[in-house]
């Protein structure tokens, strides 16, 4: 099987998120010395592309019990009160505000995140990976995002726990998305 090379050629449209071919990730750094990484497993989201880049959008919600780092102990505090509380809170989102030019192939895209039912403003590094067919007669478009975020501003605080733990979350995406009838 082969697949038609990928173009940067930028089309308009809605596209959603394919969780099989995208990741949600963070590294916080423990004891000040070593990264920690972890993923959320279950995410979605649109991104409507415009013909005015500018005016394009994104909307996601991740599920915060997905939190998963590999280790089900780190895990289980994780969900707990001391950080994402899930019980209360079992999803974040974030919601685009504007979109701004960088350079090249990569924009800023302003936002707000939900976290623990405190929304703050972010700022994402998007890359635009491109847009291409898929094998299936799909369109599927990509964008690499980073951002980072201090977990106290959204009321993390780690408990006990949170005094060896950074402040300071690095968050990064990597999507692969759908484009829709």
């Amino acid at each position: 099987m082969t697949v038609e090379a990928t173009t940067t050629t930028f089309r308009t449209g809605t596209w959603s998120i394919d969780p099989v071919h995208s990741s949600v990730s963070f590294t916080a750094r423990h004891l000040g010395v070593a990264k920690v990484r972890g993923t959320f497993d279950a995410f979605e989201g649109t991104v409507t592309t415009a013909a005015d880049p500018r005016r394009s959008s994104v909307v996601a919600t991740i599920r915060t019990a997905s939190v998963n780092t590999r280790n089900s102990q780190r895990d289980g505090h994780l969900r707990s009160r001391d950080f994402l509380d899930v019980a209360a809170y079992p999803t974040m989102a974030f919601r685009s505000t504007a979109i701004r030019p960088r350079d090249g192939e990569t924009v800023l895209v302003d936002g707000e995140l939900t976290l623990r039912g405190v929304t703050r403003p972010v700022t994402l590094a998007v890359e635009v990976g491109g847009f291409a067919d898929g094998p299936n007669g799909s369109t599927v478009a990509g964008f690499s995002a980073t951002t980072e975020i201090d977990r106290t501003d959204f009321g993390v605080t780690g408990g006990p726990a949170g005094a060896i733990v950074s402040d300071r979350i690095r968050i990064a995406l990597e999507i692969e998305a759908t484009l829709t009838a």
